[in-house]
């Protein structure tokens, strides 16, 4: 249903802001407990039950392979059912399920609780928080996606060690327990109010930026069909594989090199470097070419990968991780503004919602890939070097711009 007029996207008093805020929590609870949160349930659950890492890292795969294909639909149910009411079923599911891990016994119950928590990953995470700023927002679509993605950032910096200390302090059920009260307590109001307000009316005439591109009636089967949009999803299909990987990996290779501490030290300049190079992006997003912005920022991460592989220096890894992280956020940041400019603005969500799925899917088999590289070759040379091939083969890619008529 319709609501009132648009008010000024610029304004402080628009609710719009209030929605990226409502998304930047999102952001931080579900990457907390249903991204960043995996390698310590990993460790807790080999602890209680001594089960293999292939077999919780088995159930994280299909974690992800399933919220890929519920994302892929998540314009469909958020335009259906209201957003409010996908947000609400995707806290509910997040918090069951952090509640349920530390009393699985089987393993059939880690697969059930990590399948239930796949509903959250697809209604409160990247192709959920995309969609609900692109019915916000126009104009100012790069900055508010931007500010809300910020919240993944903070959800690593503060959820995970929040749940190591509790877990050391009480136990891991009651860290979990503990997680589960703050997901209800923070996301059902705002499901509730915020993200319950009614529709803003957006202006229905605006047009693509790229007008040289023959029109096409946008559907999931079009889509597939069609380079414009693998010319956006493949590069950062296979973008975000090398990254997923790389960031697992990250303490395991470093650590050899520069010592525990500093390989934590090394994760948390990524992070924060993360958020310095989201806020830029924002701010510069509407004067950009974002294509040529997309392949710089992935060559850029090429290259840091590239130094990491030639020193054992402390002071250069460490500023290779500052120059790597300043690209990560922007590389889940940049597939939505292309998608704004380039597609029609009714295909917006379903668009992204089907690009974010393929990327979901590639992902989830990069920390595994990596590790089979590893292990094949006793070091983390010939893996980083794949992951540098999978950024340049991305970043002359997304370089091919669509044909003009």
């Amino acid at each position: 249903m319709p609501g009132a007029p648009t008010p000024d996207e610029s304004s402080p008093r628009y609710h719009g802001w209030r929605v990226v805020a409502a998304c930047f929590v999102m952001a931080m609870l579900v990457w907390g407990f249903g991204f960043y949160g995996h390698g310590f349930y990993l460790a807790e659950l080999q602890r209680l039950h001594g089960w293999p890492a292939a077999l919780i890292g088995g159930a994280t795969t299909a974690y992800y392979l399933f919220s890929a294909l519920l994302v892929v639909f998540i314009d469909d149910a958020m335009r259906r059912f209201g957003v409010g009411r996908c947000v609400l079923l995707g806290a509910v599911s997040l918090a069951g399920s952090a509640a349920a891990l530390p009393f699985v016994a089987q393993p059939w119950q880690l697969f059930a609780a990590y399948l239930a928590m796949a509903f959250a990953w697809a209604a409160m995470s990247l192709g959920a928080i995309n969609v609900i700023l692109g019915l916000w927002f126009r104009e100012r679509r790069g900055l508010a996606i931007s500010l809300a993605l910020n919240g993944a950032s903070f959800g690593g910096m503060v959820i995970v060690p929040a749940l190591v200390f509790l877990a050391g302090a009480a136990g891991f059920a009651t860290a979990m327990l503990s997680g589960a009260v703050v997901i209800l307590a923070l996301a059902v109001p705002l499901a509730l109010t915020t993200l319950g307000a009614p529709l803003p009316r957006l202006a229905d005439g605006d047009t693509a930026a790229a007008p040289h591109v023959a029109p096409v009636a946008w559907t999931r089967a079009a889509a597939l069909r069609n380079w414009h949009f693998w010319s956006v999803s493949a590069p950062f299909a296979l973008a975000i594989t090398a990254q997923a990987g790389f960031l697992v990996h990250q303490i395991a290779f470093l650590e050899p090199a520069i010592g525990r501490y500093p390989a934590g030290m090394a994760v948390a300049i990524t992070t924060a470097m993360a958020i310095v190079g989201r806020l830029v992006l924002g701010t510069m997003a509407n004067w950009l070419d974002q294509r040529l912005a997309s392949a710089l920022s992935l060559a850029s991460q090429a290259a840091a990968l590239f130094v990491m592989t030639q020193t054992t220096d402390a002071a250069m890894l460490l500023t290779a991780c500052a120059v790597y992280g300043f690209s990560v956020g922007n590389v889940i940041t940049f597939p939505a503004l292309i998608v704004q400019r380039e597609f029609d603005v009714g295909a917006f969500g379903m668009l992204i919602g089907l690009s974010t799925g393929i990327g979901q899917f590639t992902y989830a088999f990069g920390p595994g890939l990596l590790g089979v590289v590893r292990d094949a070759t006793g070091g983390y040379t010939a893996a980083l070097a794949l992951c540098i091939a999978l950024k340049l083969t991305a970043a002359t890619i997304v370089l091919r711009r669509p044909r003009a008529r």
